[in-house]
């Protein structure tokens, strides 16, 4: 004789199985994709050593020890962006030149620092990097990648790429015991930062707030407090969360490294 469970039972059967069903879904990452082609122009500072590409204007430093090598660019402030673009990344491909490399279809860089303008020339006459202009100041080395650098200025085509980074996100702290400030480096995806807040083992989340370039400061007492950051994209606006960065006996002057990178 067939047994029946009653209604409230397959009511219950189902809710549970929604459950874990719900229980189960996976979230999606939020994934920065490249952006349309756009035409723009590109020079070249410095030498082949890329000796003079240190430090600038987004904080840096010694790109060979912070990961970035010679493949960098400094962008003319219509596409810096009051460094809201450090740590961008482009591919540039020379266009329409005869001092392009004809067998090279692109090189990939990284936003290190800014072109500033220079109101003393023509826009188009030494005055490259002036507002509105869209200008890629190259290192030497990125340069020669895809254009004899006797030409000196090159007409290219480029467009905004995800950043590809080994590791996880990097952070270098500068400051006093009332003040912290920190560049934040090795960022992947967007490449780039909006907003950023840390939290002490013994505090809530502070928010930091734009110093200049990578850089974002506190004006807060975290000595003798483990340290965690909370990052949002400026492009993609995915958030993410490094768990306690930096021990509790962190000191300025140091790098401590993540185990968390946008996508």
């Amino acid at each position: 004789m067939a047994s029946f469970l009653p209604s409230w039972s397959f009511s219950f059967l189902f809710t549970s199985w929604m459950l874990v069903a719900l229980s189960r879904t996976v979230v999606a990452k939020v994934v920065y994709r490249p952006s349309p082609w756009h035409l723009a122009h590109a020079t070249f500072y410095g030498d082949e050593t890329a000796s003079d590409t240190m430090g600038g204007a987004c904080g840096y430093g010694n790109l060979f020890v912070n990961g970035y090598g010679t493949d960098t660019a400094a962008l003319s402030s219509t596409l810096f962006n009051n460094g809201y673009a450090c740590g961008t990344c482009y591919q540039i491909k020379c266009y329409g030149a005869s001092a392009c490399f004809r067998n090279v279809q692109f090189t990939t860089v990284t936003a290190t620092n800014l072109c500033p303008p220079n109101w003393s020339q023509d826009s188009n006459a030494g005055g490259w990097c002036n507002p509105p202009r869209t200008h890629f100041d190259m290192s030497k080395p990125a340069f020669m990648k895809i254009a004899q650098w006797k030409a000196g200025i090159v007409p290219v085509m480029y467009r905004r790429v995800p950043c590809i980074r080994a590791g996880g996100l990097r952070f270098s702290f500068q400051g006093n015991g009332y003040w912290l400030l920190v560049y934040v480096m090795n960022v992947a995806g967007g490449g780039d930062i909006a907003n950023m807040w840390v939290k002490g083992s013994r505090s809530g989340w502070i928010q930091m707030s734009h110093n200049w370039g990578a850089s974002y400061q506190a004006f807060a007492t975290l000595g003798g407090q483990a340290l965690s950051f909370r990052i949002t994209s400026y492009t993609s606006k995915e958030t993410i969360i490094a768990w306690n960065v930096a021990p509790s006996n962190w000191n300025v002057g140091l790098t401590y490294n993540a185990n968390v990178n946008f996508h």
